[in-house]
């Protein structure tokens, strides 16, 4: 539980990142390759601002659960990224005047539910990397001390 406020994190960013994508689709109108050269048009559409900056902040995202997945299960980590449907389900009724019937509702309940349950089946990983961590200092302060080499 320790690492929450990054798994959290890379929610929020993946979640912010699907938002301004959507606005930079949004912004470019539906999409049409005819008569253009497609290598041209996909630049256009990632170098536009807001999809770039969706796409930089997917980077963010990413980097930050990398650092997660360094230090806590896949199995326990993995799971909260899907509160970002949440997230986006909520934040796309209020930013983009989206549908949240009941439906939706439900099942973000569910995705909710879920994601309190893994929680509270912990991850072991934590307690094993500290024990390891703390055999490895053991070891290097017998070898500093000459303890090991006899």
């Amino acid at each position: 539980m320790k690492y929450i406020g990054f798994i959290l994190f890379t929610v929020l960013t993946n979640a912010a990142a699907q938002l301004m994508l959507k606005h930079g689709m949004m912004t470019l109108g539906p999409l049409s390759f005819a008569g253009v050269n497609p290598l041209v048009k996909i630049l256009q559409i990632v170098f536009s601002p807001w999809v770039f900056l969706g796409l930089c902040t997917f980077v963010i995202s990413m980097a930050s659960h990398l650092f997660v997945l360094s230090k806590v299960e896949l199995s326990f980590a993995y799971p909260f990224l899907s509160l970002a449907y949440v997230a986006v389900a909520i934040f796309a009724y209020f930013v983009f005047r989206e549908d949240l019937n009941a439906w939706r509702i439900a099942g973000i309940a569910a995705i909710c539910v879920g994601t309190i349950l893994i929680a509270q089946g912990g991850s072991g990983h934590e307690a094993v990397a500290a024990d390891a961590d703390q055999a490895a200092l053991n070891q290097t302060n017998q070898i500093k001390t000459g303890e090991l080499a006899r």
